[in-house]
């Protein structure tokens, strides 16, 4: 059976590790990124049998590529990857056949063996009108090599070529996060002999730069004790650089409550140098709404260690949380001023569906929801929303804050502002999303929960 899976754009992990499970199961498997390629174009006498669609985001739902690519193919189409965490939003959008929810490397094997039936775990379709969902089940992390496609030395994601999985799972509950709904709360870590194996293959395949991907990333080999495993994480960050060089390695992601000067101390030995925090905000009333499990303080005292241990430090931001005063936007730009980061990210707050951040916003009406309140501040001759003008400001403020402070070039302002005007249209589109399934997405919670011994939604 020939199957293509198509990533839009970039080559997932996801979608690489599906390939590979393919492959080593006897399937011919093409991957690409393009919606146009040869093997999915209805104009050419492609023998792809199914494909796989890999959407990572849920403004895919509304991507008018992507869309027209499901209705005009005459193929039989599936849907994995993240969001598969709303199917029954992916089955209203999309023209498709299934949806893969959750891990999908066993379930998509059964899949494309037997077709769609409520026999097989993990799969949501429609059947008489109604949408059938059965229980996803975890997968074994332990797997074939990936597919790894020729030219992903040309791809680059935040600096990588490409992230490699250490381990699934997040013992967090961030509200706006979908990873432990997606991946479960348990941490789940391979081997290490495989993991160096595979970025051994992705080097030899041309790969210069990789980031370890996981969530947080010293959650590698979590222990029972509810302690970070600094052994298995400093063997970890050893193995890998002795593989690509300590300079070629990152670690994007990693939560302030678990880090400590032995780690800190890894990451400034084996990887380039950088760690990146979720702060999110410089409030303790936003950080509680927002599920961080913790305060500013925390976020303040990671901050400096890092910078005490020689580590430079990246920080993430969200604005326009529902519920978030000016006085909280303001303690956040006094963070930001006090802690001389090295770089800056700053986002609108976006609900992604079956999250808490969902539930409110679609609890908060419109005119209370920064996302949709007009901006009546210095920045109102812009034309912004109250988030829009939060995610500017902050990004200004951040250059200016900066360890190296950036000059305020006309190219810099204009660049922040279409950020923060591309941000809003795309939150905004997502809320309305959530807005047009609220009804459908309650439904199937309960009947969810009445079906729970059979695992079957109808």
């Amino acid at each position: 059976m020939k199957i293509t899976i198509v990533s839009p754009d970039l080559y997932t992990y996801g979608s690489m590790v599906i390939g590979g499970v393919l492959r080593d199961a006897g399937f011919d498997v093409t991957l690409t990124k393009s919606l146009e390629s040869p093997e999915v174009n209805a104009d050419t006498d492609a023998d792809t049998d199914v494909i796989l669609l890999s959407l990572y985001s849920t403004l895919h739902l509304l991507d008018s590529r992507i869309r027209d690519f499901t209705s005009q193919s005459d193929k039989t189409i599936y849907v994995g990857g993240p969001v598969s965490a709303y199917p029954e939003i992916v089955l209203g959008e999309l023209n498709v056949d299934a949806v893969i929810i959750g891990e999908g490397e066993e379930s998509t094997i059964e899949l494309l063996e037997n077709g769609v039936s409520e026999d097989i775990s993990g799969i949501a379709f429609r059947s008489d009108g109604e949408i059938i969902m059965t229980e996803p089940k975890p997968a074994n992390i332990e797997r074939p090599m990936p597919l790894i496609p020729d030219d992903i030395r040309n791809q680059s994601i935040r600096g990588a070529n490409v992230y490699v999985e250490t381990h699934r799972g997040c013992i967090g509950a961030c509200g706006f996060c979908q990873v432990p709904k997606f991946f479960g709360t348990k941490i789940r870590s391979r081997d290490i002999e495989d993991i160096v194996a595979e970025i051994s293959e992705f080097k030899r395949r041309g790969v210069r730069r990789i980031a370890i991907s996981g969530g947080t990333s010293s959650l590698y080999q979590y222990g029972n004790g509810k302690s970070v495993n600094v052994n298995a994480f400093i063997e970890l960050l050893q193995a890998i650089a002795g593989v690509m060089g300590s300079r070629n390695v990152s670690v994007p992601d990693i939560r302030v409550d678990y880090v400590d000067e032995e780690v800190l101390r890894a990451i400034h030995d084996f990887t380039m140098g950088w760690v990146y925090y979720g702060i999110e905000s410089g409030s303790d009333r936003i950080l509680k709404e927002m599920r961080k499990g913790v305060n500013s303080e925390k976020n303040v005292y990671a901050i400096e260690l890092a910078q005490q241990c020689g580590v430079k430090v990246g920080g993430s931001f969200i604005v326009g949380y529902p519920g978030e005063a000016i006085e909280d936007y303001q303690l956040t730009k006094d963070l930001i001023e006090d802690t001389f980061l090295d770089d800056i990210f700053v986002s609108i707050a976006e609900p992604i569906p079956g999250t808490h951040l969902s539930e409110l916003v679609l609890k908060t009406d419109d005119s209370e929801n920064p996302t949709f309140m007009e901006h009546g501040g210095e920045y109102r001759a812009l034309k912004l929303t109250e988030s829009e003008a939060r995610c500017f400001d902050l990004a200004l403020h951040a250059q200016m804050c900066k360890s190296v402070p950036s000059i305020l070039t006309d190219q810099l302002y204009n660049a922040c502002l279409d950020d923060a005007q591309a941000q809003g249209r795309d939150v905004r589109a997502v809320t309305r999303l959530l807005q047009k399934y609220r009804g459908r997405r309650t439904r199937t919670d309960q009947i969810s929960s009445k079906n729970k011994d059979t695992g079957i939604v109808t």
